[in-house]
């Protein structure tokens, strides 16, 4: 009874969400210089998230350079012509704001969220530090005290975690010879070869403002922050040594299967995984939100065909997913993951888990429980509305990796549209019994069972 009255609420929900689609209306122009801005007007609050993203990520490094997108993104919150070390977050804070970054294969982007009255405030400094980083030979300074801290973050979040060292190679087997073959963090080798020189060649090359996307999503009017944008980077002067083609390629189709397997005395608990190429929304759009719905139906939670018969009804399993990495611009894995019950082996799991999977490719999906996996991605997009930060993030990822608005805006309804016919083709395409794949095996150490 308590999953037929979810299941009606959300469906309650999603109409009603699915009504105000139409009062929604971001906005676009772009500058003089060739920056690009998008503006998500949210009256709700007198605050506004202000975005920067830049067209280059690790995908773009040059060869030997791994690292470099990521490392800059640290660089960047260090020192100008014009502020002092750390002054640029103390201003931030002093604002009552919150600031942050992240760096993609595909994407590097810088955030701040303030009252509306400080947007200008942001820009300037996001403007200043576009054309006015200091990056030197001090061993003490930007570029190499950064760089130390960065190959630590490498040594706490990669070398130190079983799951994530073992997930860094099935993903490079994956991708081998792509761009996305090195991870975003870099190679520890290569991180801590790179020089000031590296920093400046890679700032010049790509932080300008035609290589630029500014998103501010809030309490604020297109004129509002045309004005404002025109004041502070409309002045830039675009330097034009930006790559306008960028490093993306089709995924090369795996030549054969690999096992990769990691033990270490950290981990308390076996999980198998199997990482099959899959699809990506700008390549395949009609194909990949088809495979999205496919994959919430076969694992996207404790109601999905995997969760029910492995965890539920057989108790091999303590947990059983599936999910796909479509929202890169070339292809990425289309995942499927469990985790053993106690005195589970890995391989009576495989079994069993797929033996699931070739009942499923072979007897399809029903329209029930596909309607029920769209109606769910459609909602979450909407509801995801009602974060500001949400909104701004998404509009930047899928515009930083050629998207435009039109797809985002009509996403709920382009995946309410998927029928079950396409949703089970485009999971027998990605899991048809000749396609190879990467298998990983995180396992406890010898002596811990």
């Amino acid at each position: 009874m308590k999953r037929s009255l979810a299941a009606g609420l959300l469906a309650l929900f999603a109409a009603n969400a699915f009504a105000e689609e139409a009062a929604w209306s971001p906005s676009t122009f772009s500058l003089s210089n060739g920056m690009d801005v998008v503006v998500i007007p949210d009256h709700r609050a007198p605050v506004v998230t202000h975005m920067v993203w830049y067209k280059v990520g690790a995908a773009d490094e040059a060869p030997g350079k791994s690292g470099i997108a990521h490392l800059f993104e640290h660089v960047m919150f260090k020192q100008t012509e014009n502020l002092a070390p750390g002054e640029f977050d103390s201003i931030v804070s002093r604002s009552g704001g919150q600031n942050n970054a992240f760096t993609s294969w595909d994407y590097t982007a810088y955030f701040e969220r303030v009252h509306k009255k400080e947007l200008g405030t942001m820009m300037s400094l996001e403007a200043d530090r576009m054309v006015n980083l200091i990056i030197n030979d001090d061993p003490q300074g930007p570029f190499i005290s950064e760089r130390d801290v960065v190959k630590e973050e490498r040594r706490q979040r990669i070398e130190n975690n079983p799951g994530a060292l073992l997930q860094e190679k099935a993903l490079s087997a994956l991708w081998k010879g792509h761009p996305y073959e090195i991870t975003v963090i870099g190679n520890m080798d290569e991180v801590a070869a790179l020089t000031p020189q590296d920093g400046l060649d890679f700032y010049r090359e790509y932080y300008s403002p035609e290589n630029a996307i500014l998103v501010v999503a809030g309490d604020v009017t297109p004129e509002e922050v045309r004005t404002l944008a025109e004041q502070h980077y409309g002045i830039i002067q675009p330097t034009g040594s930006a790559h306008s083609k960028r490093k993306w390629q089709p995924v090369a189709a795996l030549t054969e299967t690999q096992l990769i397997t990691h033990a270490d005395p950290k981990v308390r608990q076996p999980v198998w995984s199997r990482y099959y190429l899959g699809l990506s929304q700008r390549r395949q759009p009609e194909e990949a939100l088809a495979l999205d719905v496919g994959l919430e139906v076969l694992g996207g939670g404790m109601t999905s065909r995997l969760y029910q018969s492995l965890v539920e009804q057989q108790k091999v399993a303590i947990s059983a997913n599936t999910y796909g990495w479509t929202t890169l611009h070339d292809e990425g894995p289309a995942v499927m993951t469990a985790t053993p019950a106690p005195g589970v082996s890995l391989e009576d799991l495989e079994a069993a888990f797929m033996a699931e999977i070739e009942k499923v490719l072979a007897e399809g999906f029903t329209e029930d429980e596909v309607r029920r996996a769209r109606n769910k991605l459609a909602a979450d997009a909407i509801y995801g509305r009602d974060s500001q930060s949400n909104l701004a993030n998404t509009f930047g990822y899928w515009t930083a990796i050629g998207g435009s608005v039109d797809d985002i805006l009509a996403y709920p309804d382009t995946v309410r549209a998927v029928t079950a016919e396409q949703a089970i083709a485009a999971v027998r395409s990605v899991f048809a019994p000749e396609k190879h794949y990467i298998e990983s095996h995180l396992l406890m150490a010898e002596g811990d069972f």
